[in-house]
């Protein structure tokens, strides 16, 4: 099959919405560059009709252009190396130990969010590689390739659920589970994290690495899992949406401990009384 690919040259939240625009319309997965967004699809014509739709609803630079023959079952692999954060060390499975002794997190995200390299997941796992504790009871929100969850357990963590909406990221997230060992204190679950959260509570550590919108839409539920002195770590937003997302934590009556930028991409911890 012939395929064409989308650019779109977007920022910030034009990226983003871009980004959604594109995935609803192809039914194909995207790319977020530092330059804007990637799509594809089947055939020139349909390219050429997507690209001046997208010039006309965002009134962005767009152009298609015919790509080489592609096995898109590996795709995913190129770019992906060894990341070392902290005492925690995440490789993807056809790389060696690059630091024997660490915490180490074997895994290939394949078709699921969750590598390593997005700049929210790096925040996401340095501030639970800085707060998870020993016998740490965690929930995964949005738990994508299963990245967080997983490098819970291996820094310590009893016992970790991820709740993801998408029933193909989780058979993802369960094969790396057990390609790191962890298949009996890791778990997935399909549904609605706003729905599962307080039934999977009370927990020590919430993780939610998604959408600051959906993240404060989450917010009572995760504030009524958490145990009392328990800690959420939030991710997945732009360093320019941390104004507007810190007011909604003080009304959910959490308390901001920690905070880290990376690559753009803001995460923060907070507290529960």
């Amino acid at each position: 099959m012939n395929w064409w690919a989308i650019r779109v040259r977007a920022e910030g939240a034009d990226s983003d919405r871009v980004a959604a625009w594109l995935v609803q319309h192809t039914g194909q997965a995207v790319e977020q560059t530092e330059r804007g967004v990637v799509g594809f699809v089947a055939a020139g014509e349909d390219a050429a009709r997507t690209v001046a739709a997208l010039r006309r609803v965002f009134a962005l630079d767009a152009a298609c252009e015919r790509v080489a023959e592609t096995d898109w079952t590996t795709r995913w692999r190129h770019g992906l190396a060894a990341r070392t954060i902290g005492r925690l060390t995440v490789t993807p499975s056809w790389l060696p130990d690059a630091v024997p002794g660490a915490a180490r997190v074997v895994l290939d995200p394949e078709n699921a969010f969750g590598s390593g390299e997005h700049g929210s997941t790096r925040a996401a796992l340095t501030l639970l590689e800085r707060h998870v504790r020993a016998g740490d009871r965690v929930l995964d929100l949005g738990s994508g390739s299963g990245i967080l969850a997983i490098a819970a357990v291996r820094l310590g963590a009893v016992r970790a659920v991820g709740i993801e909406s998408d029933p193909d990221a989780n058979v993802v997230a369960r094969r790396n589970a057990e390609r790191n060992e962890v298949g009996t204190t890791v778990s997935f679950v399909d549904g609605d994290a706003g729905d599962l959260t307080p039934l999977l509570g009370p927990a020590d550590l919430v993780l939610s690495n998604i959408l600051r919108n959906v993240n404060v839409r989450l917010l009572p539920a995760i504030a009524s899992a958490l145990r009392p002195r328990g800690l959420a770590i939030f991710a997945g937003m732009e360093a320019s949406e941390a104004e507007r997302f810190r007011p909604a934590l003080a009304a959910a009556a959490l308390q901001e401990a920690d905070d880290v930028t990376d690559a753009g991409w803001w995460a923060v911890a907070a507290r529960r009384p």
